[in-house]
């Protein structure tokens, strides 16, 4: 996730502070087994044909449901239908994000095709609103280049003749699809996590405590108690203690950390609710319940702004190990 945090530009109110707000991008591969019944339907577009389900009432469900919706039974009846069919309902897009099909404007619609008797979403390739209405008939365009995956039709168009492909790419059943995954948002940081925020960014833990005494860390904007709003922040040392912890030993696309490594929850000394963070330093054999850590920062050149990663980890400050009764209650 990669962000740049910016001051707010609403106004202040009252002796509030401004807020911190950042532009968030969370982008990564998404990757995930199909199952037989998705598979038989993508193994089918990478060969140039739509493959349905026949359910208990006749009907023909495209794309293919697993289960039958009357009577919740494995569905097998494989019916391959054609790619032509007809405009049910739609939506322009007429100004594009990132990722979709086209970087023009198009319209998204649900198509039903015949021998169907349920709408596939699609994108419809149309340069306006003028040349897209409900009952239009479309065909699918098939893409040059089909691997089993949605986008082996790169578009429906106008058309009542199907231009499938006669050739089958042929191969091993396709079992499992990689979709990007690339989400942009904004968040906004309240009061209390603005000044939460901007002590990072200066090198310093702030905790805020609540109406019966507890030090939140992070601060939290309000007692979870009573709703009352937490503003009696308290400057923490960033050394704590481990409470409970998991062992990551599975590698997975994008992994940083070559396992095994551990994440930890780190009780600050001072707070009473302990937080996630990396543990290195140590043999992830060797971490355990009670262990004593402190903050590792990162060179002051590699922060990036205000945020919780300007610590690079948590690593064992060599004291002995914690009793379990002083943190039994922050687990």
């Amino acid at each position: 996730m990669t962000g740049t945090i910016a001051e707010g530009s609403g106004p202040e109110t009252g002796t509030a502070p401004d807020v911190l707000a950042a532009e968030l991008r969370m982008k990564f591969d998404y990757t995930r087994s199909v199952g037989p019944t998705i598979g038989r339907f993508l193994t089918g577009l990478r060969d140039g044909r739509v493959v349905g389900v026949r359910g208990s009432d006749g009907r023909v469900l495209v794309p293919p449901a697993e289960y039958d919706p009357v009577t919740a039974e494995p569905l097998t009846d494989f019916v391959d239908v054609a790619d032509v069919g007809t405009v049910q309902s739609w939506s322009w897009v007429a100004d594009p994000l990132p990722g979709q099909p086209f970087d023009r404007p198009f319209a998204y619609a649900l198509i039903k095709l015949d021998g169907a008797d349920t709408a596939l979403l699609h994108a419809v390739d149309v340069a306006t609103t003028a040349d897209i209405s409900t009952g239009m008939r479309v065909r699918a365009r098939w893409a040059a280049e089909r691997t089993g995956n949605i986008h082996d039709i790169a578009a429906f168009e106008p058309g009542e003749t199907s231009t499938a492909p006669t050739e089958s790419v042929g191969g091993e059943p396709v079992t499992g699809i990689v979709t990007p995954i690339d989400l942009r948002y904004k968040h906004t940081a309240s009061p209390q996590e603005t000044v939460f925020l901007r002590a990072i960014g200066e090198g310093r833990l702030l905790g805020a405590r609540a109406g019966d005494g507890k030090v939140y860390f992070p601060p939290r904007g309000a007692d979870p108690r009573n709703g009352e709003p937490t503003e009696d922040y308290v400057e923490l040392a960033d050394t704590g203690v481990v409470t409970t912890f998991c062992v990551v030993n599975v590698p997975f696309q994008g992994q940083r950390i070559k396992p095994p490594y551990v994440a930890a929850y780190v009780l600050l000394d001072g707070t009473d609710i302990p937080f996630l963070h990396l543990v290195l330093g140590i043999e992830a054999s060797e971490v355990r319940m009670g262990l004593r850590v402190k903050a590792s920062w990162k060179p002051r050149e590699e922060w990036t702004h205000e945020g919780l990663d300007n610590i690079s980890h948590f690593e064992p400050t060599g004291e002995p190990d914690a009793d379990y009764e002083t943190f039994s209650q922050h687990l």
